[in-house]
This record gives structure tokens, C-alpha cells and sequence, in this order.
């Protein structure tokens, strides 16, 4: 079973870090389209492997960074994916109210917290006004985590990969 878990947390990490190199061009903007970010519901799903890999592949992925500090990005970047993607999984996997609604609340306290961590520290390595990161951040973590990533969940769940009861 633990073996099981690292694998999955190993496969999470590399694809999170891929997508964002392969995508860097539109991961490091002020409207960051974060595509990689659709994995952090996934948490919801698989819990502690997803938390783990999106956190790494975080790290790896903000190694090319742009930004001013590479460092800051790297530790408040990845710090952001956990707090998210553990509070999606907290709240998303809730078996009390309806499953789809809780997944929904899930994806959307995981974009307020990206949008929150992730606009404010790039708002202070920048010295850019603090609301233009947040409006930023938070369109492409909408996109990204909220419609990207809840349509994830729906079509594996769609399809059979995941049962409906997560």
C-alpha cells in the first residue's frame, strides 16, 4: 500500500513539474494559466500522494522561475501548494452534503489560497500593487483549479478511473 502511495506521489511531482516547464511560458505571467494547478484537486481524490507530488513537483517546476527571487518562489510556491491541496482533499472529500458541491468548495479554498500565498509574495519580490497579483492569480487559478480541475474529477469519475463515492 505505501509503495503503492509513492508511486503515485512520484507520478503527481513529475507531472506537475512538466507541465509546468513545458508550459513556462504562460506559468510565470502576471496572469499565471498555471495548467499544472489542475492536478491540486486531484488531491480530493488521492489524498496525501497528490499533497506530496504537487508540493515537489512545485519545487522542481519553479526552478526556472523569472522571477526576481528564485528561492522565494520555490519555498512560498510550494508552501502554497500543500496548505491548497491539503484543504481541497480536508474539504473536498467531505462525505456530509452533496460530493459534488464539497469537491466544487475544495477547488475553490485551494484557488483562494494559491490566489492569497502566491499573488502576495510575488506582489512583494516585484514591488507590483498587491491587487494586481491577486486579480492575476486568481484568473488563472479559476481556470486552472476550478474549471480545469473539477472537470478532471467529473470526467474520471465519468468514465470509471474513480469511483463517485470519493
Amino acid at each position: 500500500m505505501e509503495i503503492r502511495k509513492l508511486a503515485l506521489a512520484s507520478i503527481f511531482s513529475s507531472l506537475y513539474a512538466v507541465l509546468v516547464l513545458a508550459l513556462a511560458g504562460i506559468s510565470f505571467q502576471l496572469v499565471q494559466l498555471r495548467v499544472a494547478d489542475a492536478l491540486v484537486p486531484l488531491s480530493i481524490v488521492f489524498g496525501w500522494p497528490v499533497v506530496f507530488g504537487v508540493t515537489v513537483g512545485c519545487v522542481i517546476g519553479n526552478v526556472v522561475s523569472p522571477m526576481p527571487s528564485i528561492v522565494t518562489d520555490i519555498t512560498f510556491g510550494s508552501i502554497a501548494n500543500f496548505i491548497a491541496s491539503f484543504l481541497a482533499w480536508k474539504i473536498g472529500c467531505r462525505k456530509s452534503g452533496k460530493i459534488t458541491t464539497n469537491e466544487f468548495l475544495g477547488c475553490s479554498t485551494a484557488t483562494i489560497v494559491i490566489t492569497f500565498i502566491v499573488g502576495t509574495y510575488l506582489a512583494i519580490i516585484t514591488e507590483m500593487e498587491l491587487w494586481i497579483w491577486w486579480l492575476g492569480i486568481a484568473i488563472g487559478s479559476i481556470f486552472s483549479i476550478n474549471i480545469l480541475g473539477y472537470m478532471l474529477i467529473q470526467i474520471m469519475k465519468k468514465v470509471g478511473l474513480i469511483s463517485n463515492a470519493v
